[in-house]
């Protein structure tokens, strides 16, 4: 009982530290709603870099009713469904993302990784050439799909048993690396 009245007690003298205000429908520390929360892309990059996708995609989706859809979130979106392995979903995101920005090449990079998962080895590499030409070559994961795509493109008798597969890997925002798994 002695210990219930020291924390009424502290609650009475704002000993908490949080801010508070009595006639506020928010909780001590949360005063003024959502405003002083994360930006839901944040959120989503920091779970998808610890493996969190689903969680990721949940932030993405947080980040698009806040800030609308945007080419940024649309590629967020679809490279959540990506590690997913919802393909099907992460390519048509991805595309609406190129559509949306002809110039974004995080996006375009993206739907080359969703292309080369599928299989449709040509059409990710055109897709690869103009992510790097739109990045000028600067990124080194960008050049590098790009290679790959060009080498699994020129070797047309490629046997399907010993076929790559490619995992998505965040580096930064917006930089992703395709590692094959040999």
């Amino acid at each position: 009982m002695f210990t219930s009245a020291m924390l009424l007690a502290a609650c009475e003298n704002n000993a908490t530290g949080f801010e508070f205000a009595p006639d506020s429908p928010y909780a001590p520390g949360t005063f003024g709603g959502l405003d002083n929360s994360v930006d839901g892309l944040t959120v989503g990059h920091r779970l998808t870099a610890a493996g969190e996708h689903e969680l990721a995609l949940k932030a993405y989706k947080r980040a698009a009713a806040e800030q609308g859809i945007t080419v940024d979130v649309l590629s967020a979106i679809g490279s959540a469904n990506l590690q997913l392995g919802r393909l099907g979903q992460a390519e048509k995101l991805l595309r609406k993302a190129t559509q949306m920005d002809v110039n974004f090449a995080p996006a375009w990079n993206n739907l080359g990784v969703v292309l080369m998962e599928t299989g449709q080895v040509n059409e990710a590499a055109r897709v690869f050439q103009i992510a790097f030409g739109l990045d000028r070559g600067q990124s080194a994961e960008i050049r590098e799909n790009l290679r790959l795509a060009l080498a699994n493109q020129s070797n047309p008798d490629y046997d399907p048993a010993n076929n790559d597969t490619f995992s998505l890997v965040r580096r930064g925002s917006g930089d992703y690396l395709l590692l094959s798994e040999i």
